[in-house]
This record gives C-alpha cells, structure tokens and sequence, in this order.
C-alpha cells in the first residue's frame, strides 16, 4: 500500500509531464533564496530603495521555548527566534525571502566569497555602468567594474560586485547578446531578459 508522502510524489511526478531519475520531483524551478538579516528594517530598506525590489508579505514570530521544533524544522538552535520573515519580489526573477533571527549560537559570517558556503544575489541589469554610477551616488561599496568578459564560455556578460551595508554580497550582470557557452550548448540558462522561456 503506497503511503499518502508516495502517492503525493506520484501525483507531483505526473503533473510535471516526464519523470527524471535525476531530478527532485516535480521541480518546476527555483522559488527563492532565503538570507538572514542582522536588521530587517535596514534590510526591506535596501532591498526596496537601493535594489528596488518590492515588499509583498512578512509574517513571524516563530519559535518554540519548550521543545525542539526549530531545531527540527530548521537544524538551528532550539531557543533560536524567527522575529520576522519578508518576502521580496525582484523584477522578473525569483524571490528573495528575508529572515530575522536571534539564536543563543548566532554568528556574524561576514562572508567572502571564496568562503565555502558563500553565496551572493546576482539582478541582470540593462547597463552595469549605470549601475555603477547610481551606487556611488547612494554611497553603496563596490568592488571593481564594471568588467566586461570577453573570453571564455562567459564572454559577452558584464559584471559589478556591490554588498549591503551589513556585508550581504550582490552581483549586477547584463549580457544583451548572450554569452559564448549559449552558440553550442544543448542547456541554456534562464534569460531575464526573456522571462517566458
């Protein structure tokens, strides 16, 4: 007898229209990425009026001061406190889900990225020297850039690292042509620029 978690894989399956070995069951594609916030005020702030994502919902407390849940749910400290979680909408793309915690076991990372583990937020953009030019102007750090790539299975992209006032780094990239990998390649990555595809 299947178990409701196999029937509801199955049906998940069918609906997707092909079952892949490879594949997490019926992914359709990536829904959001999740950052921690050391502030969320600062942080809907940024990412409103600095990125210019739009806010769509925020819910929370959650927290569980008798058992284990957290840890459960999330593998974080059983006393850790979600004070509040936001949702973003970026422009075409996915979602950006905003956590703020506090945890007796809470680090700053304050991470790099060539730290294993390290991650940033990339946003295609039209033109990465404007970019440039209206960080500076909202006193935003910047790496170097913007630099165009023009060898390699990336070239035709241009990119520019920037980071959050409390470290979070970000990437703006643009490639209007395309990049050189997408002449032979039998899997293209998502285009922003064509957000049906």
């Amino acid at each position: 007898m299947k178990t409701t978690y196999q029937i509801a894989a199955l049906l998940a399956l069918l609906t997707a229209g092909a079952v892949h070995a490879d594949t997490i069951p019926g992914m359709r594609g990536h829904d959001h990425t999740g950052v921690t916030v050391p502030n969320m005020v600062e942080a809907v702030d940024f990412f409103t009026n600095v990125i210019g994502c739009k806010k769509a919902t925020s819910f929370g407390p959650f927290a569980d001061d008798k058992g284990t849940f957290m840890t459960d749910l999330l593998g974080v400290d059983a006393k850790a406190v979600i004070t509040e979680i936001t949702l973003m909408r970026c422009g075409f793309g996915s979602n950006v889900e905003l956590f703020e915690y506090t945890a007796p076991d809470q680090k700053d990372l304050k991470q790099k990225n060539s730290d294993i583990g390290a991650f940033h937020i990339a946003f295609y953009v039209d033109d990465v020297a404007a970019v440039k030019a209206y960080l500076d102007k909202k006193g935003v750090t910047t790496r170097m850039g913007p630099v165009p790539i023009s060898e390699g299975p990336a070239a035709g992209q241009t990119i520019l690292y920037f980071q959050a006032p409390w470290g979070l780094q970000f990437e703006a990239i643009s490639y209007p042509d395309g990049m050189a990998y997408e002449k032979t390649a039998e899997t293209k990555l998502w285009d922003p620029k064509k957000p049906g595809e």
